[in-house]
């Protein structure tokens, strides 16, 4: 049986979803035969078309996830998801044609469930490698290659630009880092002048108190000449008198 299928939780769930909406066009179609009135017809069905719409896109998504989890399943595993994915497709149809009955025989022409008037589950949106042609492979293959190309190179200009600021950064980074060697060396200049500058300073402190002791050393001497000067000149003006 279909459900007897091994489903990823992913695949249960979108899975159950679908089976959930079958379930809802089963009873709503059910709901219109016993309906008299033809505009309650109209809005019941108009409902059940917009449950056809999301059952569609689940379809897709289903297939989406299949896809993405076909290389972790073996073939056989895969081949029954895909005729599972088909039975759905058959039974969303089914819907779809019984939806036109309806609307032919309540002539409601404004319900519209898919884009171009294409009432049918498209099969080549969901279609898997194994019912595709080699040409339709080839194409297939080509235009993912072409979107991996793209990829690629949109990954290669991040990465060149993640570099290029990089290198700008670690550029400014340097040039800092040269600044603040300056400004130390600068620093230790400035230092080493302010020492030197101290040490001239205390040194010609002490210079100016050592002249300072010369000078009242001379100026003792020079005292003590005028002094003998003062006493031989007293002493000859007293021999002068006596004499």
């Amino acid at each position: 049986a279909a459900s007897d299928v091994p489903m990823s939780p992913e695949l249960e769930q979108v899975d159950g979803e679908i089976q959930d909406i079958f379930r809802a066009l089963h009873n709503g179609f059910q709901k219109i035969d016993k309906m008299k009135d033809s505009n309650r017809q109209s809005k019941q069905l108009e409902e059940l078309t917009g449950k056809m719409r999301e059952c569609k896109r689940l379809i897709k998504e289903f297939d989406r996830v299949l896809k993405d989890e076909e290389k972790r399943n073996t073939s056989e595993v895969n081949k029954q998801l895909n005729d599972k994915k088909q039975f759905m497709i058959k039974e969303l149809n089914s819907y779809v044609t019984m939806r036109k009955t309806y609307q032919s025989s309540l002539g409601n022409k404004r319900i519209e469930l898919f884009d171009a008037g294409n009432d049918q589950v498209a099969e080549d949106n969901v279609q898997m490698a194994s019912e595709m042609s080699n040409q339709q492979l080839i194409d297939s293959g080509m235009k993912q290659m072409d979107q991996t190309d793209q990829a690629i190179e949109r990954s290669k200009m991040v990465v060149a630009q993640t570099v290029e600021v990089g290198a700008q950064t670690a550029t400014t980074l340097t040039q800092q880092t040269d600044q603040m060697k300056r400004i130390g060396n600068e620093l230790d200049s400035v230092h080493f002048s302010l020492k030197k500058a101290s040490q001239m300073v205390k040194e010609i402190g002490r210079q100016v108190a050592t002249d300072k002791c010369i000078m009242g050393f001379l100026f003792l001497i020079v005292c003590g000449v005028i002094a003998i000067i003062v006493v031989k000149l007293l002493h000859l003006a007293n021999f002068v008198i006596r004499g």
